[in-house]
């Protein structure tokens, strides 16, 4: 069988105003490229879609540079190599890289990893094995400098990041983990399936209300991927001492102008809170400890997964728009080709 000549990529169309939508994006298709020296060709399989992406969508100075109208998006995708100019890469291994949002991706020698997919499911190198998972992990440890005994809640925490702070937590001696989600449905998925001591719909009552009954003795930690109310009940909750890591806002990131603080930060004074920013990359030095460590883990079971996938190159959108809708429990991939 003759390998195929047509790749299709998705292409920045034009930047969102608010709550991205499909006409943002443009489906392209194009000759499959051919690997230069000391490049391979590679053809994706699965793609992960991220939150940060929406960021990179708005053409303002940020920790990575802005995704550019009219050309290729990109993201983090695991795929089979089908030519190698590279020494010690064969035809058929499987490589990590950055090159999603396309069929077929060209990389030079230093922009991708190979990854072993017998020794784990390909898909938990972009989720629980892959960043996601180093952000949970480096996030609860070094940025909340979380302690045996704290009582941590989490927001978005039946997402890719938070669903894995929970487990970290009560697998390395937290006295309560709290978690809040966006349905009934991932309440019950966080409670019976990922163990945490209690969870809340944010949907159902003011979230510091609803923190507030959960955790009746306060807080240590609050590992923040939502902003916003979330971030103001956990001030209020938090106690004296308390650690915050700041992973993300999901909830201003289609904001169209300037959202209001949260209205009790003088308590950062009193409680003499510590409030951090969280970037996965100044944490990649722990990478192969968070590989060794949670590997084990995921394989015996004692740390769950779940991934939610969307099959096919031209559904990325969806997928994208989907992630931010919450339409997603763990992980969200787009499956390209099997």
């Amino acid at each position: 069988m003759n390998a195929p000549t047509q790749a299709t990529e998705i292409r920045l169309a034009s930047r969102p105003h608010g709550v991205p939508t499909q006409e943002n994006f443009e489906i392209v298709d194009t000759e499959v490229p051919t690997a230069g020296e000391g490049q391979i060709l590679v053809r994706n399989l699965v793609m992960s879609v991220d939150p940060a992406m929406r960021g990179r969508m708005r053409d303002v100075k940020s920790y990575a540079p802005p995704f550019e109208v009219g050309e290729v998006m990109s993201g983090g995708a695991v795929g089979e190599v089908v030519e190698s100019n590279v020494d010690g890469v064969e035809p058929g291994d499987h490589v990590l890289h950055q090159a999603g949002w396309r069929t077929h991706a060209v990389l030079d020698a230093k922009r991708f990893v190979k990854v072993d997919g017998d020794a784990a499911p390909l898909s938990t190198y972009l989720g629980v094995l892959g960043m996601p998972g180093l952000t949970a992990y480096a996030g609860l440890l070094e940025s909340a400098e979380f302690k045996p005994g704290d009582t941590v809640f989490v927001s978005g925490a039946a997402g890719a990041v938070g669903s894995l702070v929970g487990q970290l937590a009560k697998l390395k001696g937290a006295k309560r983990v709290i978690g809040s989600a966006g349905s009934a449905e991932k309440v019950r998925h966080l409670i019976d399936d990922l163990g945490f001591d209690a969870a809340f719909n944010y949907k159902d009552g003011p979230v510091a209300e609803q923190l507030a009954e959960a955790a009746p003795e306060g807080i240590d930690v609050y590992f923040d991927n939502v902003g916003g109310e979330h971030l103001e009940a956990a001030i209020n909750s938090i106690n004296l001492h308390g650690r915050i890591a700041v992973c993300g806002m999901i909830s201003q990131y289609n904001a169209t102008e300037a959202t209001p603080a949260p209205r009790n930060l003088a308590q950062i004074i009193a409680k003499r809170i510590t409030i951090r920013g969280l970037l996965v990359l100044d944490h990649w030095g722990l990478q192969q400890q968070f590989v060794s460590e949670i590997a084990p883990l995921v394989k015996d079971g004692r740390v769950k997964y779940s991934e939610t996938f969307v099959d096919g190159i031209r559904n990325a959108p969806e997928a994208f728009l989907g992630l931010l809708s919450g339409a997603n429990t763990g992980k969200m991939l787009v499956r390209i080709a099997d």
